[in-house]
């Protein structure tokens, strides 16, 4: 192989890579959209029924979840929906119960989750913090322990 057909192959590349896109995966976008009534409803699902990439849309009103699937790109749709509805969107920040470990720890449990659901801390373990005593504590709690035979007879 000579110079001239290194310095061919090294100058055959594709001139212009602006028109080269990258094709978007087909994937399930979930997001909380707060609905009221069967109009909200109707607002998200036409907002989201014309969009370039969207297979299907499912509205859950009784647990504002808004779920599309699709050649879609996340970001792109929570923003179409809060322009299009002029509602408040976020991803949709529950888990099944049974996914977390310490599903009543402070930074699992939610109130308004809807049943069956806790907030998102599976990759992060130290957003759900195990309430932990301090040694103080655990002296005093071992101090009036039924455990202890040596405990304070007061109680």
């Amino acid at each position: 192989m000579g110079i001239v057909d290194v310095l061919s192959e090294l100058c055959y590349m594709p001139r212009t890579r602006r028109h080269i896109k990258k094709r978007k995966q087909f994937q399930t976008v979930e997001m909380k959209v707060r609905i009221d009534c069967e109009g909200c409803e109707r607002k998200v699902k036409k907002a989201l029924d014309d969009m370039k990439g969207v297979s299907s849309v499912e509205v859950t009103a009784k647990q504002n979840k808004v779920t599309v699937t699709g050649y879609v790109d996340a970001a792109k749709v929570m923003r179409r929906v809060a322009y299009k509805t002029g509602k408040r969107v976020e991803p949709w920040p529950y888990v099944p119960y049974e996914m977390v470990a310490h599903p009543y720890a402070p930074g699992a449990y939610d109130k308004k989750a809807p049943a069956g659901y806790v907030r998102n801390v599976i990759g992060d373990p130290s957003a759900a913090p195990l309430a932990r005593a301090s040694s103080t504590e655990a002296r005093y709690t071992a101090a009036f322990s039924d455990e202890n035979p040596n405990a304070c007879s007061v109680m």
